[in-house]
């Protein structure tokens, strides 16, 4: 068996009385480490910013975080470089690392900073690179920019040229569907988390912020560490439930770790679901959280559901491999006794703190300064709940100074979202 699955309900007892309970169910899939001799032959695309205000040092600071990751490749792993502006460019066609020195070479003489930010060509052509090697291979593009694209204009009903953000997030979807995950680097304080975030989680990624040039090394560092871990590719989490349980209608599932993503659910003409993971580490579960409501259930141990994970092995070239089936159980109770799960409550937290964030950011562009106050510091007590200490002393501070009636700048504001969005951990 190549994947580990496993399950445990907020609370397993039912009250039997009841008519209606409300339960969350925490799944926990990742790739069983022991089942593979060696990492997977990576085939990676850096999809970079050269626009006019990443010249100097930005560019001379990517260009050498870029020479770290390049050294860290091994001879038969697979890169490709795109750079793009006003338009895009290819700096390294997809080829097989023979040459390390040759491709920073060439790296450092052809990504030269001018012109605007149309960041939606520089995914298409890096998702056209990583095409070119994705047999046998992890397939995963780092997207880096320090702007918020180009819009296309609106008169009336017409759309002048293109929407930059529309066509990005198009492409991260489609790149999901076929086996490619994009990361986003935010560089600097002037890029656009609301896109940067939407296109991590379309296509299966993570989000960092590079606050400062000195920060690029560590954060290429911490992506590519999470890209050599992963041992499958291409999981889909299935999920069938049992007559009298539900999901819940609104956000019935997301992924609270490594990184919260609201994920998109699928119904299946089964009566299924079905929803996307992407790779799967061998270090570092995926973990999502369902929200479930159980009808009246007779008495007794019942399996409400079951779970089951679809992947691609790149190893043995196997496409569409099924993971045992995981029934799940809970126990209907005449005389209810509450049976709470810590560490799923921790996940639960988890989640909220998330949630109150981006309810907090809704509020302050809707002008209340003194509820986004207030729900910051709420996502603080949270944060503070599960041991996120990090997160609660960010929020916190943000909370206060709206509070004194200051604004948050543009860095306030991108470290409340990513604190937001994971415990920040070892990689």
């Amino acid at each position: 068996m190549k994947v580990q699955l496993l399950t445990a309900l907020s609370d397993t007892n039912i009250d039997a009385t009841q008519l209606n309970s409300q339960r969350q169910l925490a799944i926990s899939i990742s790739a069983i480490a022991e089942q593979f001799e060696q990492n997977l032959p990576l085939n990676l695309c850096l999809i970079l910013d050269q626009s006019g205000s990443m010249h100097g040092k930005p560019l001379k600071t990517v260009i050498a975080a870029v020479d770290k990751l390049i050294d860290r490749l091994k001879i038969g792993d697979r890169i490709s470089v795109v750079g793009f502006a006003g338009s895009a460019t290819v700096i390294i066609p997809n080829q097989v690392v023979e040459d390390p020195e040759n491709i920073k070479t060439q790296i450092r003489k052809r990504l030269k900073a001018s012109g605007g930010t149309v960041i939606a060509e520089g995914l298409q052509q890096g998702i056209t690179e990583l095409m070119k090697g994705t047999r046998g291979a992890v397939s995963q593009a780092f997207l880096l920019t320090d702007g918020h694209g180009e819009s296309g204009i609106k008169v009336w009903k017409w759309e002048i040229g293109p929407d930059d953000s529309r066509r990005c997030l198009e492409f991260a979807k489609k790149a999901a569907k076929i086996n490619l995950t994009i990361n986003t680097l935010g560089f600097g304080n002037s890029w656009n988390q609301d896109l940067l975030e939407k296109i991590a989680d379309a296509g299966g990624g993570s989000l960092a912020h590079i606050e400062r040039p000195e920060q690029a090394v560590h954060q290429f560092n911490r992506l590519f560490t999470r890209v050599q871990s992963v041992g499958l590719t291409n999981a889909y989490l299935m999920l069938s439930l049992a007559p009298n349980v539900r999901l819940a209608e609104l956000r019935p599932i997301a992924q609270v770790a490594p990184d919260i993503i609201e994920l998109p659910v699928e119904p299946e003409a089964d009566g299924s679901f079905i929803v996307r993971l992407g790779d799967l580490m061998k270090n570092c579960q995926r973990v999502v959280l369902a929200n479930l409501y159980l009808g009246n259930l007779p008495a007794g141990q019942q399996v409400i559901g079951n779970v089951q994970v679809r992947y691609d092995n790149p190893a043995l070239d196997e496409e569409g491999s099924l993971s045992q089936v995981w029934p799940v159980y809970a126990n209907v109770m005449q005389a209810y006794q509450a049976d709470f799960d810590a560490e799923v409550h921790k996940y639960i937290l988890t989640l909220a703190k998330y949630r109150q964030t981006q309810l907090a950011e809704t509020k302050l562009q809707q002008g209340d300064r003194t509820g986004a106050a207030t729900m910051l510091q709420t996502a603080a007590k949270t944060a503070l709940q599960i041991g996120d200490n990090n997160a609660a002393t960010v929020l916190q501070t943000s909370a206060t100074r709206l509070q004194a009636g200051g604004k948050l700048s543009d860095a306030e504001l991108k470290k409340t979202r990513i604190v937001a969005k994971t415990v920040l951990q070892s990689f």
